[in-house]
């Protein structure tokens, strides 16, 4: 198929596609004419990706899982490897929160303060 109709069946825009091709996520073949052109197996692949970043894992970390990835979901094989980069962006991931997380409560003390400044500053005069 080509890669309009890839799109189609897949719901992900061209230009998608062949960014995941670029990064080495989905392979086509080239028809004598030049254009890309997928098999079946190109279908669940783009399935698989759009599973895994919605997981939040780069193009790098999925090029590295999608060997180990069965299904639509997809399930991955545990191998050693793929345990640890997956245990390594969850590190990361935490890592995130956390500084999200105390960003959020600075954030909510200064408006907190800033309000009751604001409120004693009206008082003096009202």
């Amino acid at each position: 198929m080509k890669i309009g109709e890839l799109s189609h069946r897949t719901g992900v825009n061209t230009h998608q596609l062949r960014y995941y091709e670029a990064q080495g996520l989905l392979e086509a073949s080239r028809g004598t004419n030049g254009y890309r052109e997928y098999d079946e197996t190109a279908l669940l692949r783009v399935k698989q990706i759009r599973h895994l970043l919605a997981a939040g894992l780069s193009s790098e970390d999925i090029a590295y899982l999608l060997p180990c990835a069965i299904g639509e979901e997809p399930e991955l094989i545990g191998c050693p490897e793929l345990i640890a980069a997956m245990r390594e962006r969850l590190t990361r991931l935490d890592e995130q929160l956390a500084k999200i997380t105390r960003s959020r409560t600075a954030l909510a003390g200064y408006i907190e303060a800033a309000e009751q400044t604001g409120k004693k500053t009206y008082q003096l005069f009202a």
